[in-house]
């Protein structure tokens, strides 16, 4: 079997997944022969970690020589986890290159950049596929299955609510994401995963959007007003920490990552959450209207006490209610991420009045309401990102749920956090087919 040849452009954590797969169990048809990563540090780690796992040593390369990699290495197609504003020209480049490309999530972070990504799919026929992993959780392809059957009829009205706790929506504001111009904000950089699956769910577009929100917990002014005094500028520092406060010390492979590299390009992976500069909201809430007639409201919240999220769908003949918790309590000594996996054990324990799972319960007009099975599998969000990693790879086979998400996909699910970044500053309802970019007809 031909092997594709990959190139890897970024190489911070989310590279790790990619490297493992194409060097694990996509080894018989997939090479890594390039790294593209500014930072030497990175760039090394992900050549070392390929080569320890049996593979070929990659050939490194600055981000700036793209194109010369993609001719001498002779890649067939490129990974990109670089930083969110980067996506956009990087695919192009790669595209024009004569490249094929995965991207995670988002495609991009603003309508201008959207429409280039369009222009060059068109103009060069390449393909581009987007990294949609929540797609693949059991949970969430079961309410599809939920809708797609017809079990409560003609979706009318959508409720979708998102927590995110302390310690992971915390970490949105150390990163690089807390600036807009860098991720778009949380509506972008992570509600485009909501977006994608109501987007899906409901197979249909959105047209409307209208956002309001703001920065109410998080920041400098925040912590002045709840008189929160003085603080280190970065968590990594000798002396008594916060739980707000993440020492890069303390997890290998962040400092790895991130600590033994900021010499070479200044990045601080660990700012204080209450500092100056942070240009993203925490609080959001939108109204989104939609091409076939139904509306959702949807909240973000992103200093909540506990992680996961509520979805009801509302539909003529009855109604479908998705309830997750990834992490029922955050306390101060825990890990960043709560741990994906329904058949875990709660970290506050089995007695906890928040216990870690998930239920999908539907209710027809004039019945009682039935639990819906939801059957995971072994890996990150209950064997949903091997069944992704196996469409990358493999390619997807017939789906009846239409889970393989391409960049038509990926501007429909970035064109509601664009319209809501932009109803944010106007204070108005924003049409997205204002934005210049076509969202093309919905399925039928």
């Amino acid at each position: 079997m031909t092997r594709t040849r990959y190139a890897l452009v970024g190489a911070g954590h989310r590279a790790q997944m990619y490297v493992d797969a194409i060097t694990g169990t996509y080894a018989d048809r997939a090479e890594l022969v390039a790294i593209c990563e500014p930072n030497p540090v990175r760039a090394e780690l992900a050549r070392d970690r390929a080569v320890a796992r049996g593979s070929s040593a990659p050939t490194l390369w600055a981000p700036d020589d793209l194109e010369t990699a993609i001719r001498d290495a002779r890649v067939d197609r490129v990974v990109i986890t670089a930083r969110d504003d980067l996506h956009a020209p990087l695919i192009v480049r790669a595209l024009d290159a004569g490249a094929d490309v995965v991207v995670e999530k988002p495609l991009t972070i603003d309508a201008p950049s959207a429409a280039a990504i369009e222009a060059a799919v068109e103009r060069t026929g390449g393909s581009v596929v987007l990294t949609f992993n929540y797609r693949y959780s059991p949970r969430n392809s079961a309410l599809r299955q939920v809708i797609q059957d017809g079990r409560i009829g003609r979706v009318t009205s959508v409720d979708f609510s998102w927590m995110l706790d302390t310690k992971h929506g915390a970490d949105y504001f150390r990163r690089w994401h807390r600036e807009k111009e860098h991720s778009g904000g949380l509506l972008v950089h992570k509600a485009s995963h909501h977006f994608d699956l109501v987007n899906w769910w409901l197979r249909d577009e959105p047209r409307r959007v209208f956002a309001s929100g703001g920065l109410r917990f998080y920041g400098a002014e925040n912590a002045r007003a709840r008189g929160l005094g003085e603080r280190p500028d970065r968590g990594t520092h000798d002396g008594s920490h916060d739980p707000f406060e993440l020492d890069l010390r303390d997890d290998d492979r962040l400092r790895s990552l991130y600590l033994d590299a900021e010499r070479h390009d200044g990045y601080l992976r660990d700012r204080d959450v209450f500092g100056e500069g942070i240009t993203i909201e925490d609080n959001l809430a939108l109204v989104v209207d939609y091409a076939g007639g139904a509306t959702m409201s949807y909240s973000l919240n992103a200093h909540a006490p506990w992680e996961g999220y509520r979805v009801a769908v509302n539909g003529t003949e009855g109604r479908a209610e998705l309830d997750v918790v990834e992490r029922g309590a955050v306390f101060a000594d825990e890990a960043l991420h709560p741990v994906l996996d329904p058949s875990a054990v709660a970290a506050t324990g089995p007695a906890s009045l928040r216990p870690q799972g998930e239920r999908l319960l539907v209710q027809r007009h004039w019945e009682d309401a039935v639990e819906v099975p939801i059957a995971g599998g072994p890996g990150g969000h209950g064997g949903g990102d091997e069944l992704l990693l196996a469409d990358v790879f493999v390619g997807p086979g017939d789906d009846p749920l239409g889970r393989p998400a391409g960049w038509r996909d990926g501007i429909r699910s970035i064109a509601v956090g664009i319209a809501g970044n932009l109803s944010l500053a106007s204070g108005l309802p924003v049409a997205t087919s204002e934005l210049g970019i076509r969202l093309f007809d919905r399925e039928r």
